[in-house]
């Protein structure tokens, strides 16, 4: 024995980190780590995905609701030009009604019916826009003449988004009414 393996007290001096040196706990991450962590991971990932998905089905929602309001204010706006036959139910449809397509009068001047049945195809055929997209305008006969337009569309991709579950067709809507003056 050396003078280097024996200690103070006289003895022989052991190992003290054994026979495989002194890392033998610090390799790296055992297999069971690595699982948990994937597993902690793809779970987070997940919830990510569902958020995103969810957001997305929301601004889709959002979006139609606003396209609807403006198509709402379409007819309103195209009522209020022709104002003497929009307060006498010139622009009345009921909502699953599709009109004729109505004669050109590029040849000749239009008379306000005219003007106000090809607004009200035009605007029939704006509503396709939207998925299931339908109105109707109706006007009261009273004083003063209201009328009341509303704008229907299928929001069932939202709809079962945020309840989890389809539920099939579920219709939306936008009801405007106001005061034709």
């Amino acid at each position: 024995m050396s003078r280097a393996d024996v200690n103070e007290t006289g003895g022989a001096r052991g190992r003290r980190h054994g026979a495989r040196g002194p890392r033998h706990g610090a390799r790296g991450f055992t297999m069971v780590e690595v699982l948990v962590s994937l597993i902690v991971l793809s779970i987070g990932l997940l919830g990510i995905g569902k958020l995103v998905l969810f957001s997305a089905r929301a601004n889709d929602s959002a979006y139609l609701r606003s396209q609807a309001t403006a198509l709402a204010y379409e007819i309103l706006d195209n009522m209020r030009g022709n104002l003497p036959t929009a307060k006498v139910q010139g622009y009345d449809i009921a909502l699953g009604t599709v009109p004729n397509q109505p004669a050109s009068c590029l040849a000749t001047v239009c008379s306000s019916t005219q003007v106000a049945n090809y607004d009200v195809y035009t605007w029939k055929q704006r509503l396709q826009s939207l998925p299931g997209g339908r109105g109707s305008v109706v006007t009261s006969v009273t004083t003063p003449v209201t009328a009341t337009i509303t704008v229907q569309w299928d929001d069932e991709a939202a709809q079962s988004t945020f309840s989890g579950t389809p539920i099939g067709v579920q219709y939306e809507s936008i009801v405007l009414e106001t005061v034709l003056q």
